[in-house]
């Protein structure tokens, strides 16, 4: 039975191979974020939503930061977008999980600290601070706390990672011990089910489930999506991959995802230990990139890939008008060094053996022409020599050309459903698209001469009536510069010159 249509919509074909409002670049991060470092965090709708961050200051003060990667791992894209030697670039998009009236300690914990000058501070990022209370040490049980506001001021030093109390002239807080109460946030708790979420039955959406209200609530189509720290979970991998598949029942977004270095008690090291573990899990969607090892910076930071290839096509992107067919792959990163894991003895290797991660479809990084870069245009479905592999899989940025122009055509015509199918707006449909595939060439982002055709075949009788109507496109997206070779010969020729009369 034919599937019943209303509204606009966009789909990949199969590949033609003779031979073997715009839509920009929307990162959306799912993880954990230091919130309780939010005032009010509560009523700001920051657990299990999608909020959008456009610096340094805007994250900290919407989503709190913290040092501690492992147990906040979306402090780590807070870094890469807006925290290294490389320009800033934005804006982001972050799915928190972590919720402070869920993920909390049951007992308070209490900090005895000094007043001095009116001014105390101690270092924490798991104070809830909504939940802080403070007391003269020592004071009676039943005495009252300062009051906030009228006896002291509360802030957070995200550059220092402390909570900073200073006492408000005229109020009861004096020089002296004080003792500070609160909530200490779980991260631990979090668990992988947490960011694979669902949708419950009273229409509330947790985790990767949430990514369903960005358009719904900001009108922001998503197509660039990645979880550091969670997506070597094969279930998490899964599941984004799942869902970046028609988000709304509409949108296509591009998954990157991150190999393990651990593997419960196994370390995946080593190249072959790397390939073997993407093959066993099957992360080998063409919907995604996936990466290996990590990365560390000059201060010891270690950051995944996954990260920095976001990171970097949206630099790119940006570069080219929100079209994404400039590959991220050999694009400076700001690193020194790849990280296998603590202890582990792997000094790295270099692009000869680079290559043979990209061959089998997983970005890398190296050092290269004095520069640290990514290594790898590949999608993770990528082959070398497979015989069965759909052509548009081999590059990551040829689906995300597809997916670009999936989901532009459905933006520009979605005011236009439910209007007269008139001749006129048939053509309007056939003129604008074909000029935006034209403009695709001009730009580079496209070669040949694109199409775009409204087929008879395609349209029978019995879809107009339904007032279904669909239009094909052929496109060949413009591969990357993959390599370039140069062959020299050696020839006597030359020694001619030396018996030629000068003049």
């Amino acid at each position: 039975m034919a599937e019943y249509k209303h509204g606009v919509y966009g789909n990949l074909s199969d590949s033609v191979v003779e031979s073997m409002v715009t839509v920009s670049t929307v990162p959306v991060y799912f993880g954990t974020a230091p919130v309780n470092l939010v005032r009010g965090y509560a009523e700001a709708d920051i657990v299990n939503a999608p909020v959008r961050l456009t610096s340094l200051s805007d994250a900290r003060a919407r989503m709190g930061d913290s040092s501690d990667w492992e147990a906040f791992t979306l402090c780590e894209a807070i870094a890469a977008h807006y925290n290294t030697t490389a320009e800033a670039v934005g804006p982001i998009y972050f799915v928190n999980v972590l919720d402070p009236d869920k993920h909390r300690a049951k007992k308070e914990t209490v900090e005895v600290i000094g007043l001095v000058n009116g001014t105390a501070s101690f270092a924490t990022d798991r104070a809830i601070l909504d939940t802080i209370t403070i007391a003269a040490e020592g004071a009676d049980e039943g005495a009252q706390p300062y009051a906030e506001g009228a006896d002291y001021t509360l802030a957070y030093n995200h550059n220092a990672g402390k909570v900073v109390i200073t006492a408000k002239e005229g109020g009861a807080m004096a020089d002296g011990n004080i003792a500070v109460s609160f909530f200490e946030v779980t991260p631990e708790a979090i668990t992988s089910e947490d960011i694979i979420g669902y949708t419950s039955d009273d229409g509330q959406y947790f985790g990767i489930d949430a990514l369903q209200l960005l358009y719904q609530e900001q009108f922001v189509v998503p197509n660039l999506l990645a979880a550091p720290g969670w997506t070597d979970d094969p279930e998490v991998y899964s599941r984004l991959v799942k869902v970046a598949q028609k988000i709304n029942g509409h949108w296509d977004a591009f998954v990157v995802a991150d190999l393990p270095l651990q593997d419960g008690k196994s370390a995946v090291d080593t190249i072959d230990k790397a390939i073997a573990w993407k093959d066993d899990n099957a992360y080998d969607s063409e919907r995604s990139a996936v990466c290996w090892p990590q990365v560390s910076d000059y201060t010891g930071r270690v950051f995944h890939l996954s990260t920095l290839y976001v990171v970097e096509s949206l630099r790119a992107d940006n570069d080219n008008d929100g079209v994404p067919f400039e590959s991220c792959s050999n694009k400076a990163i700001p690193v020194c060094r790849q990280h296998f894991g603590d202890g582990v003895p792997n000094r790295g290797f270099d692009q000869v053996r680079a290559n043979g991660l990209n061959e089998r479809g997983i970005t890398t990084a190296i050092g290269w022409a004095g520069e640290w870069v990514l290594w790898g245009p590949h999608t993770a479905a990528y082959r070398f020599g497979s015989t069965t592999m759909d052509a548009r899989s081999i590059f990551a940025t040829a689906i995300r050309m597809l997916f670009h122009i999936t989901n532009y055509f459905q933006l520009e015509w979605a005011t236009t459903i439910d209007e007269p199918m008139t001749r006129a707006l048939q053509d309007r449909i056939i003129n604008r698209e074909q000029a935006k595939l034209d403009g695709y060439v001009t730009q580079g982002a496209l070669l040949g001469k694109p199409t775009v055709v409204f087929d008879q075949a395609n349209n029978p009788d019995s879809s107009i009536m339904e007032g279904d109507f669909r239009w094909d496109i052929s496109v060949t997206p413009t591969p990357p510069l993959k390599s370039a070779s140069v062959y020299v010969a050696y020839t006597d020729e030359g020694f001619s010159a030396y018996f030629e009369d000068g003049e």
